[in-house]
């Protein structure tokens, strides 16, 4: 297969990375300094504006994806609409899937759509994803991570073990799960586990736990020791990914949000575009300011603003003055796991929705949802099985799996099945698989 990628900054150079190791890529980019960082993959890259007709016209022809991802809306959805454009002028090329990368709310305000009508088959907007998700999270406050799956039937939260929880030391049988959980994972230091009854639970674990919404909901008082009460939250840095997000939080009616933004204008326009919000100029990395605010109250502080160093500090700042959970904003990859290394509890990135749309388009078909866990070094890869699936119709262990991968939910019809080994897969079946990145390619091979 082969794949186009139009940008080379954080965002494109990732893609890239991934793309590279199945594809045939060529980046186009026209930043000299940014090209040649490309230039150390294994990619081919050319310098010049990606939008333009001439240098696309060269390169589409057998292409299978085309993916803008500049920093400049425009730039990206006139490259998907010129590559559209140049496709239907040539009857009997092939046709390219065209993602862009949108943020201004202007032409997007959900996170994934599609603008087939002007040449995007898939338009991302990663800000607003990125807001979507950490207000997942902020619904579940025991929970440093949550995905949805199988259309709201299945959720995925991950649980941070602290020292004094009472869960330390016992086996994963002891935690009595309903029928309808599973954990399907353990994140230990820089060690992933798929767990089996008798493992030992550990502080400092990071427990990655499938299943019904509803029973995930009474096991998070469990790992997390939540009692009920209003969510307090403060939020720092206002720009586009900490608008997105503020205006999420400020609809939840069990929410008091606090934002701390310096730009004194842009406080006077988030204060007059929200209703319950109560917005503070100032900055996030003020020790007196903090105090002042009693961040030590805070269920959650989330530390947004558009500078991976400064959310660390302001992040660092808020741990040690006592908020019970910090998330962090880290646009810049290699810092993501540097983030949690350190304490932040979860450090997320706006470039991820991104990457995993990217990937799930380039993956095959049956694919309905892919989530990246642990700096990328795993995945929960929903998949529907169709009548040329390979693992359809025998008992699971009678499949020859993957060791690094399990088959944690079985979506049959409305049923939530947690899989035993005498359990049969069927045509139409949705299932849903955590798996070491490494062993993706040949669970793959199972449901094509």
């Amino acid at each position: 297969m082969k794949a186009i990628v139009i940008g080379a900054g954080e965002v494109g150079y990732h893609i890239a990375k991934f793309l590279s190791a199945t594809h045939d890529v060529i980046v186009v980019e026209k930043d000299e300094d940014v090209a040649r960082r490309a230039d150390e993959l294994d990619v081919q890259v050319l310098e010049g504006n990606g939008a333009n007709a001439d240098i696309l016209a060269n390169i589409i022809h057998d292409a299978d994806i085309l993916v803008a991802v500049t920093g400049v809306d425009e730039v990206n959805i006139v490259a998907c609409m010129t590559a559209k454009l140049i496709i239907r002028s040539h009857p009997g090329w092939k046709e390219t899937k065209t993602i862009a990368r949108v943020s201004n709310p202007d032409y997007i305000d959900v996170p994934v759509t599609s603008r087939s009508q002007v040449g995007v088959d898939t338009m991302i907007c990663p800000e607003l994803a990125l807001a979507s998700e950490v207000a997942e999270v902020l619904s579940s406050p025991s929970a440093i991570d949550t995905e949805v799956f199988a259309g709201g039937k299945v959720q995925m939260m991950e649980f941070a073990i602290r020292p004094d929880n009472k869960l330390v030391g016992k086996q994963i049988q002891d935690l009595m799960l309903d029928d309808c959980c599973i954990v399907s994972a353990i994140f230990r230091e820089h060690e992933i586990i798929i767990p089996h009854g008798n493992d030992l639970i550990k502080a400092n674990d990071h427990m990655v736990v499938v299943g019904k919404p509803r029973a995930l909901e009474e096991l998070g008082r469990v790992f997390g020791n939540v009692e009920p009460h209003r969510n307090r939250i403060l939020l720092i840095g206002c720009g586009i990914v900490g608008f997105y997000l503020a205006k999420l939080i400020d609809k939840d009616e069990n929410a008091d949000l606090k934002i701390i933004e310096y730009r004194k204008n842009r406080c006077i326009e988030v204060a007059e575009m929200l209703e319950n919000a109560l917005i503070l100029n100032g900055d996030g990395t003020d020790v007196n300011l903090l105090r002042e605010e009693n961040i030590e109250d805070m269920d959650v502080v989330l530390a947004v603003t558009d500078n991976d160093e400064k959310n660390l500090l302001c992040s660092l700042l808020a741990k040690q003055m006592g908020a019970k959970k910090v998330i962090a904003r880290a646009d810049r990859p290699d810092y993501v796991p540097l983030f949690e290394m350190i304490g932040i509890d979860m450090a997320v990135s706006p470039r991820e929705a991104t990457v995993n749309e990217v990937l799930k388009l380039t993956m095959g078909k049956g694919i309905e949802k892919l989530t990246m866990l642990e700096g990328e070094k795993a995945e929960i890869i929903e998949y529907t099985t169709s009548k040329y699936s390979k693992i359809i119709g025998k008992a699971l262990n009678k499949v020859k799996f993957p060791k690094d991968a399990i088959v944690t939910t079985i979506v049959h019809n409305d049923d939530i099945i947690i899989p035993r080994g005498d359990s049969i897969i069927r045509e139409g079946d949705r299932v849903i698989v955590f798996a070491l990145s490494s062993t993706v390619s040949a669970v793959e091979k199972f449901f094509k």
